[in-house]
């Protein structure tokens, strides 16, 4: 426990080398089986000690991170453990390696948290309140000090606080939360829990139980400052402020609006109502140029409760480029929106950040690879993760955490009080530009109707009904997901046309994955940077061929990072790893191809297909001969191309886009002496492909794949190759979307 006063800016605590002195009884801390570099940082002495609320500070304040006991019960249980069981390093949740539990979800019991805190005798004078913060708790909470009950939420992702004061005695004050997370999916009563899952797997990851946002105290007057809603309105230069506050203090509010030292403006109006500041010659803010103003509000008359914020001039809105294609438009003017799925999501802390500064890398790392944009997904951040945006200039598309299922009614009110609270929260971070209602129909419903609410609570901003598969033609984007895309349909007359994922290009790093030999990714698993870095390029020139020909206005690349079994991260999943070369991803995001060094392991196949450098076919889009598959067919009058043959997928060299259709291709390679005893099929396709080596059946796959894949061949075909010239013949037939056809041959026996 500790007592921290600030200045009354906005502060950032440095993390320094703590003493990590642990008090009698508790567990050291570890970062588990996959530790960050961050790990070792945190000790019950600095369990992410920095101020919690960046745009609304006061001078003085009490952290209550640290270490707490733990017990379970029944989940039906209304009153704490006889005996609690352990100690538990708050805020990393339950299961986390650093809260020092690191166990299962405890789906079917209340997990209970005890610690004792002293209030400073100064917070005890003059009628002061004292408040109770938590960032968020998940999902089900209640709270009580010294006995009494406080209050109790639900909602696992944003925070909530209790007047404590009339619970508080001199000396040490026990304080008591519980929570339930019963991770209740695919069902009526389903809550809202983005990708936990109480068992990892496929695109879901481990459960984050309990507390794991910052728990904090803090004095204020009876009558004070609640909270602050700030609008820029860049066109007529000014800022909309309104100041909320509790304790019956309906009186005025003086504001004064800074630029570093100087000072801009001073304004003052009633609380509870819009007070408007002058901002002339407005800095405006980008991702390139994130300028944040100061604010000091106080309260005025015998209160003089003040608050310390920031805010920034800047504007999101639907417009219209020269091409009379919509479009979003930041600051008035559009910018193609390159961005990265980011889960949030860490292997030793789950949901929470092992220190502020990993919160903030992940940032940084995103801008260093060129990104203007992160969406963040089937998650809500800490305070501070959006501070980082706005400070370091990073456009932010906001989800709604899923809820799964067909929602009854009681799930849906709660779905809608949760969303609400979302955006209340979040309203006053100007990185915020997108908010997201629903993913890819995950317990979707009555879209129209929360749109529509969405755009009452907040007009400021751009609202996506659906982020893929099941869009309700309302809200400001229509957003299209394409493995590996990128891939949009074109702008409608009110709404633009975004690709809200496409990518995943999936690459393991050994000693950097979470579970040995479990793998989940799009396509064939890469182990060459080089190689994955290359794909990443080719789909980057798609991207900005779809911005040219497609109006296409935003890509979202899945995704940042690994999450535990999902490998098509940029980054590994404990960021020890970038497995691209910066400088080309980064140029590539911002529209420039830069050439790539030499492949350190080129390609070794048999038959290289066209992934690294092309190589040509015969091929026709007319049905030929019965015998086209066997080696003495003339081919002379097919045209030739390099393979990929296709459209609208990565990497195609040659045009082919007949829908529906068929192309058929041949090709005579060479093959050494020395053959192996069994080979595999590499191809790409969409859709349904036969491949024949000297007239005979080597392999056949129906439907279509995002990346290369293997395909065995049959024993039949390996008899029929041989040393010298050989025929390979493919067929393939399309019939809706995207299309591409590409073969090679391989070693079975060579990963």
């Amino acid at each position: 426990m500790k007592t921290q006063s600030l200045p009354c800016t906005v502060v950032l605590l440095a993390l320094g080398a703590l003493a990590s002195i642990l008090p009698a009884g508790a567990q050291t801390v570890s970062g588990g089986s996959l530790p960050t570099r961050w790990a070792k940082l945190v000790s019950p002495a600095n369990a992410l000690p920095d101020y919690p609320r960046p745009q609304m500070t006061r001078a003085r304040w009490q952290s209550l991170n640290g270490t707490w006991d733990y017990g379970l019960t029944d989940s039906a249980a209304t009153a704490p453990p006889a005996a609690y069981e352990g100690k538990i390093l708050v805020p990393y949740p339950y299961e986390a390696a650093l809260s020092g539990v690191g166990k299962a979800s405890p789906v079917t019991q209340r997990l209970w948290y005890r610690r004792t805190f002293t209030v400073p005798a100064a917070w005890r004078t003059n009628g002061q309140r004292v408040l109770l913060h938590f960032g968020a708790v998940n999902w089900d909470s209640t709270v009580s000090v010294n006995g009494t009950p406080m209050g109790g939420h639900k909602g696992g992702y944003t925070g909530t606080d209790y007047d404590v004061t009339g619970a508080l005695k001199p000396g040490a004050n026990e304080l008591v939360v519980s929570a339930y997370n019963p991770m209740r999916h695919d069902v009526p009563d389903a809550q809202v829990i983005g990708k936990q899952r109480p068992q990892s797997g496929s695109i879901f990851y481990t459960g984050a139980t309990g507390i794991w946002q910052s728990v904090w105290l803090e004095p204020v007057p009876a009558a004070h400052i609640s909270g602050l809603k700030i609008t820029p309105d860049i066109d007529a230069k000014v800022l909309r402020l309104t100041v909320n506050t509790d304790g019956g203090a309906a009186g005025r509010v003086q504001v004064t609006a800074t630029d570093g030292a100087a000072t801009v403006a001073r304004a003052s109006g009633a609380a509870n109502a819009e007070v408007t500041v002058p901002v002339p010659g407005a800095h405006l803010w980008t991702p390139t140029n994130p300028h944040l103003y100061g604010l000091r509000v106080t309260l005025a008359g015998r209160s003089g409760d003040a608050v310390d914020s920031y805010f920034a001039m800047r504007k999101i809105s639907l417009g219209k480029d020269a091409q009379g294609r919509t479009r979003p438009m930041l600051n008035n003017q559009f910018v193609f929106q390159v961005g990265a799925l980011d889960q949030g999501y860490w292997p030793d802390g789950i949901y929470t950040a092992p220190t502020d500064d990993a919160l903030k890398s992940d940032i940084v790392t995103a801008k260093r690879l060129g990104f203007n944009l992160l969406r963040k997904h089937a998650k809500v951040e800490p305070d501070r993760w959006y501070y980082w945006t706005d400070k370091l200039g990073m456009l932010v598309w906001q989800d709604m955490p899923q809820a799964f299922g067909n929602l009854n009614d009681a799930a849906k009110a709660q779905w809608l009080t949760e969303w609400r609270s979302e955006i209340a929260q979040f309203y006053n971070h100007p990185s915020i530009i997108v908010w997201t209602t629903f993913n890819e129909g995950w317990g979707q419903h009555d879209t129209e109707q929360i749109v529509a609410l969405t755009r009452q609570l907040d007009p400021t901003r751009l609202v996506n009904d659906a982020s893929g598969w099941t869009d309700k033609g309302v809200g400001d984007l229509h957003d299209t997901h394409a493995y590996p895309g990128p891939w949009s349909d074109r702008p409608e007359p009110t709404r633009a046309a975004v690709n809200g994922e496409f990518g995943g290009v999936t690459m393991r790093v050994d000693g950097h994955t979470l579970f040995h030999g479990k793998v989940m990714g799009y396509g064939a698993t890469l182990s060459s940077g080089w190689k994955t870095t290359k794909r990443y390029q080719e789909l980057l020139r798609n991207a900005y061929g779809i911005e040219e020909s497609r109006g296409t206005s935003a890509v979202v690349y899945t995704q940042l990072t690994d999450v535990e079994q999902e490998l098509n991260g940029l980054l590994t999943y404990d960021r020890a790893v970038t497995k691209v070369d910066p400088m080309v991803v980064a140029a590539a995001n911002g529209g420039r191809f830069l050439p790539l060094p030499p492949n350190p392991s080129p390609n070794t196949d048999l038959v290289p297909t066209s992934e690294d450098e092309p190589h040509t076919w015969s091929y026709t889009t007319s049905k030929p001969a019965e015998d086209w598959t066997q080696t003495g067919f003339d081919a002379s009058a097919w045209k030739t191309g390099p393979a990929p043959f296709g459209h609208d997928a990565a990497n195609v060299r040659t045009a082919w886009a007949d829908t529906p259709g068929d192309i058929w291709l041949r090709r005579e390679v060479t093959l050494p002496a020395n053959l192996p005893a069994k080979m595999d099929v590499v191809t790409i396709h969409d859709e349904d492909v036969d491949v024949y080596v000297n007239g005979v059946l080597a392999a056949s796959a129906t439907g279509y794949v995002g990346d290369y894949v293997r395909l065995p061949m049959s024993e039949a075909a390996r008899t029929a190759f041989r040393p010298g010239k050989n025929v390979i013949a493919v067929h393939c037939h399309q019939t809706v979307g995207g299309q591409v056809i590409d073969v090679g041959i391989t070693n079975a026996g060579v990963p």
